[in-house]
């Protein structure tokens, strides 16, 4: 049976990332939606965005294209946009799924999930770049995306745009846990992602944050979106049916 999915992601993307995926979902006999969140488009000024800017994006999004019964998929950053849309658009929601994804408590911001000294560096980067947060080709090539050829690995980190410091900083308002929410709750961990260390890992240390959820694991890196999008449009699948 045909469902609907709308895929958010990550810091330093666009929802054109997000369209290989898609389309093996549409090929299907899918429909999927990959927007771009306020802050990673081109004529965002990402000194003034911050989080409530980006999740208010994807709310107008639904608003806008009357969404409803919605698979909603946040990769990474965007596990802070998803949690803000679910504590506003729950009805709406058919399954919330993380992957590789921040998953905050009320009142906690993505860099208050980070190690101490990532957090830091962040704060200094963006302090010297007018509020605004690259990461170095070193750090993508070896942490996020490990598992590519360095072909792979250079083609994509040109793909990437500054991200919105702020939209990391700013700490998040939720009405209730995510953990209490009454749709369905789903995490994808991908085994060989090292963004974050495995001694501070995203599984189980943020997915047990759900509460009751699906887990869906698979070999890859932090970007397998690009490494393996076959496989891993497998595991949104395996995260996302009923």
């Amino acid at each position: 049976m045909p469902v609907t999915l709308v895929l958010v992601h990550a810091a330093w993307h666009t929802g054109e990332d997000f369209e290989t995926i898609a389309s093996i979902f549409r090929e299907a006999g899918h429909t999927v939606y990959c927007p771009t969140l306020r802050g990673n488009r081109n004529e965002d000024d990402r000194s003034k965005i911050g989080l409530e800017d980006a999740i208010s994006s994807v709310v107008e999004f639904f608003e806008e294209n009357d969404l409803t019964d919605i698979r909603l998929v946040g990769h990474s950053y965007a596990g802070m946009v998803i949690s803000g849309v679910a504590d506003r658009l729950e009805t709406r929601l058919r399954r919330i799924v993380y992957l590789n994804a921040f998953v905050p408590l009320n009142g906690e911001s993505l860099t208050d999930m980070l190690p101490p000294h990532h957090a830091r560096a962040f704060a200094a980067i963006a302090a010297a770049n007018n509020e605004a947060l690259m990461l170095p080709f070193e750090i993508w090539r070896e942490t996020f995306i490990n598992d590519a050829d360095i072909e792979l690995a250079r083609s994509t980190y040109d793909r990437l745009n500054p991200q919105p410091y702020r939209t990391m900083a700013d700490k998040i308002s939720l009405q209730r846990p995510l953990s209490e929410m009454s749709i369905g709750r789903s995490y994808i961990n991908c085994q060989q992602d090292i963004s974050l260390p495995h001694s501070y890992p995203w599984h189980p240390r943020l997915s047990e944050r759900l509460g009751l959820f699906r887990l869906v694991e698979l070999p890859g890196s932090h970007e397998t979106i690009f490494s393996n999008p076959v496989r891993l449009a497998q595991a949104i699948w395996e995260a996302t049916r009923d």
